[in-house]
């Protein structure tokens, strides 16, 4: 019916500011018009997945009336034998905010949305092929959707009007945005080391704080793209990249630290953060007289 989607994912190789990401994109198409919209993610999790669908909500000017969905894991914690699902509560509370009511695929029952099985393919072919390359991800995204706007003056598969014409119908049938924003970010707290670092992905992501935050509770702020680092008072600490994929990896923001290094350098040889420091500042180190 006019004004429904279905929402699936894929998975796309980009670089952003020559840093190389195994990334995920999510398309939101609509089977009435075949009209569809990419997003690129750095991964698939809900932060990711909110972010994209709010993306297309705002360029289009409203909400699909239903969205079919398969059973991820970012919004289905598990399928019931009775064929219901266990949600999410964020999910819950990004379609009630929304106002779509939503679907799920039986399991390996991809035709049951094959208009968006179709899409995910079209747009790796036509939008994410060759690798892209880029400097920033949300101006990147921003250019999909304008080629995706483009992309609908093209006849339709089996009806004799363009996409853009039989989308214009689509377009009316729409929910309109809700008047305030929805806060697609996860907030947790976490206890710092004595070095004032914490970790997240079962240890396999480390952040640094500061030295003053050295074995102490702090409130963390996690989008698709940052990390916000804050006291309880909610006063922001620091701010990060944040870190994807199954290997280990540390970010290091040196500024809190420079008070404490610049007292005793060497001092920090044997801290773990020596060893995430860059080589130059390694070399710059031992070179310091300080003990």
């Amino acid at each position: 019916h006019p004004g429904e989607g279905q929402a699936d994912f894929g998975a796309a190789q980009f670089y952003e500011n020559s840093r190389c990401h195994d990334g995920k994109y999510l398309v939101l198409s609509f089977p009435y018009s075949n009209g569809g919209y990419p997003q690129l993610m750095y991964g698939e999790n809900a932060e990711c997945f909110m972010e994209s669908m709010i993306a297309i909500f705002e360029h289009v000017g409203g909400v699909p009336t239903e969205i079919w969905f398969d059973n991820t894991s970012t919004i289905v914690t598990r399928i019931l034998k009775n064929g219901g699902r266990e949600l999410t509560d964020k999910f819950l509370r990004f379609s009630e905010h929304y106002g779509f009511s939503y679907r799920f695929m039986n399991p390996e029952s991809g035709w049951e949305k094959g208009n968006v099985e179709n899409k995910v393919g079209y747009s790796r072919r036509n939008f994410l092929v060759p690798v892209p390359h880029f400097t920033s991800l949300y101006d990147f995204n921003q250019s999909l959707l304008a080629e995706a706007d483009a992309d609908m003056d093209r006849e339709h598969y089996h009806y004799d009007q363009t996409i853009l014409e039989r989308y214009d119908t689509d377009h009316k049938a729409l929910l309109p945005l809700p008047d305030t924003a929805f806060d697609t970010a996860r907030y947790e707290i976490v206890v710092t080391d004595k070095w004032g670092r914490f970790t997240l992905e079962s240890g396999k992501h480390e952040y640094s704080v500061s030295p003053e935050h050295s074995e102490t509770t702090v409130m963390l702020k996690i989008t698709a793209a940052r990390i916000k680092v804050m006291d309880m008072q909610q006063h922001l600490i620091v701010t990060h990249r944040r870190l994807y994929g199954d290997q280990k990896q540390s970010s290091m923001e040196w500024i809190p630290y420079l008070t404490a290094i610049s007292r005793k350098p060497r001092s920090l040889f044997n801290s773990g953060l020596f060893d995430m420091m860059p080589d130059s500042m390694q070399r710059y180190m031992k070179l310091c007289n300080s003990s």
